[in-house]
């Protein structure tokens, strides 16, 4: 039976991972997740399972790849310049098949920042981040509760398609806090590709590792993973529409921007002005088609905190559709939060043109 608390997203995010199954893991604090890290500290030891403060972001993202790899539900989190630093090793998982939940909220960037909230990590997250070809699943909740839902929901994506899963949050959703319906308990599944080897594990010892060198081999690996990337795409696109067919225009968000867009639609009601919301749940696999045909040829306004990173998509998808739409930019970077009066009177800006 779920039960309804009241809870931070950081919190959230750290009590839905421990019941999905989570037995292991590894973190180095930075704000604006620390309360994560901490929520871990304390929970994850009196239940049995590991808890370890490693000595770097480096560090920890190669142990929760280790703990992969001997068959746990494995995760870590940081924010983006620890992310940074962890893209290493979330290489190396991908180029081994290892699943695997990395939570990152966002802070204002580049370099070091500042502690507020931010998107600017929409192209880190999305275009692979580390070196090589490969993708990671990434996730974006906009709500405490969906902080909970969506980390339940990456593990099992993670172990599904045996691939690295990010929780793409923002210190915003990281420190709020709202009522949510936490998960129940329930067991991880039982791994059969593990490294095996060890006593009690009933399985043979086998080697998981990234690297191959023999390029024609590496090739063959690559186009495979590829393959499994494509079935991702029919299987796991996500997304939400808000009164996108009948709008005068359109506003993209996703997160805490997407919030921002509410209101703004509500101020636009006031004034008999229809503004539609799309909101991509997964940043990738971008919903391309969806978000096309829910434009049409609409005006088209993008809303991040970013100098513009989604904006980007939101394009390719307008191209891929054919579609006319005037896409535009309403970015916000370094921490800045933009307010629903600020969107609402850019929209109607579009609007008069």
């Amino acid at each position: 039976m779920s039960e309804k608390v009241l809870m931070k997203g950081n919190d959230a995010i750290a009590e839905a991972a421990i019941r999905a199954g989570c037995g292991a893991y590894f973190g180095y604090p930075i704000t604006p997740q620390n309360e994560l890290i901490a929520y871990m500290a304390r929970h994850m030891l009196e239940r049995g399972r590991v808890f370890i403060q490693a000595e770097s972001e480096i560090a920890a993202m190669i142990m929760v790849y280790g703990a992969s790899c001997a068959g746990v539900r494995a995760m870590t989190s940081s924010s983006s310049p620890g992310i940074s630093l962890k893209q290493e090793g979330m290489s190396y998982a991908a180029g081994a098949d290892v699943p695997l939940v990395l939570v990152n909220i966002v802070r204002g960037g580049p370099g070091l920042g500042n502690i507020a909230p931010s998107q600017s990590d929409y192209f880190q997250s999305t275009r692979g981040g580390g070196h090589g070809d490969y993708r990671s699943i990434v996730l974006a909740p906009k709500s405490v509760q969906e902080c909970a839902d969506f980390t339940y929901l990456a593990f099992d994506l993670a172990d599904k398609y045996r691939m690295p899963v990010i929780i793409q949050g923002d210190g915003m959703l990281g420190q709020m806090m709202e009522s949510l319906e936490l998960p129940p308990e329930k067991e991880a599944p039982k791994r059969d590709w593990t490294a095996g080897g060890m006593a009690g594990t009933g399985r043979a010892a086998r080697h998981i590792t990234s690297i191959e060198l023999v390029p024609e081999k590496l090739e063959a690996l690559t186009k495979a993973r590829f393959a499994r990337y494509e079935t991702v795409k029919a299987n796991e696109i996500r997304y939400e529409e808000n009164d996108c067919a009948n709008a005068d225009l359109v506003m993209v968000a996703y997160g805490t921007c997407a919030r921002v867009c509410l209101g703004a639609q509500k101020l636009a009601k006031q004034e008999g002005i229809k503004l539609g919301i799309f909101r991509p749940i997964t940043l990738w696999p971008f919903p391309f088609d969806a978000l096309g045909k829910a434009i049409g040829n609409k005006p088209v306004l993008t809303v991040e905190m970013s100098m513009g990173q989604l904006v980007e998509d939101v394009k390719l998808s307008a191209y891929y559709a054919g579609s006319k739409s005037d896409v535009q930019l309403l970015g916000r970077p370094g921490g800045i939060i933009p307010t629903e009066e600020e969107v609402f009177a850019r929209a109607k800006e579009m609007l008069k043109k």
